[in-house]
């Protein structure tokens, strides 16, 4: 499928999953606010990817898919110490903030994979 459309709908894919695992655990540490201890998470994927795709940007369409297809997000501890005294360090500005730009970027994603999708049936109908 992806020798067909190129590469945009699996890196949509592979954006979309990111969004949907870093408003995960944004949620939790949402949930947690209330734990003693908690240390908030967060995920990386954006500046690994980023890096990834630049050293291929002279490769081949097939060099690309490969990096598509092997790049993975991390999930990470905060190191912050905590400004509480039960040790937990999630704020809940930061949380709401962080949840609404990934909730922001996810619709935006969607629309730019609806969009291409669109692009492609039109195409086929001719």
């Amino acid at each position: 499928m992806n020798s067909i459309f190129g590469n945009n709908i699996f890196m949509a894919e592979k954006t979309l999953d990111y969004l949907w695992s870093k408003q995960q655990v944004t949620m939790n540490n949402i949930a947690n606010v209330d734990t003693s201890g908690y240390k908030a998470q967060y995920v990386t994927f954006e500046d690994e990817f980023r890096k990834q795709l630049m050293s291929a940007k002279k490769g081949t369409s097939a060099d690309i898919n490969n990096i598509i297809g092997n790049s993975r997000y991390y999930v990470h501890d905060t190191k912050d110490k905590s400004t509480r005294l039960d040790g937990n360090n999630v704020s809940m500005d930061v949380e709401n903030v962080e949840l609404a730009r990934t909730t922001l970027q996810y619709q935006y994603e969607l629309n730019a994979l609806n969009s291409e999708i669109s692009r492609i049936r039109t195409v086929i109908k001719g």
